[in-house]
């Protein structure tokens, strides 16, 4: 995961984010990703996206044709070349 260093960061700033980090339960690094995200419009975390995409390729109407394949069928083909 990439390395993010903020210099010269204005100390109220910094306390400000620490003192919501604490409130949330989360380490400073955590809290500054977490309002980058939010600032970025990213609010929706991988967990969430994943599952929203998963229900996305679950909800796809799959074709009787493509259901009707067996795939042990075609993997013993397969081989058999």
């Amino acid at each position: 995961m990439p390395l993010l260093q903020v210099r010269e960061c204005p100390e109220d700033i910094y306390r400000m984010i620490t003192l919501v980090a604490k409130s949330e339960n989360r380490t400073i690094a955590q809290q500054v990703v977490v309002l980058l995200a939010k600032s970025l419009g990213q609010e929706e975390f991988n967990v969430e996206r994943r599952k929203k995409i998963i229900e996305k390729i679950k909800s796809r109407k799959i074709s009787e044709e493509i259901k009707s394949v067996d795939s042990v069928e075609l993997i013993r083909e397969d081989r058999d070349r």
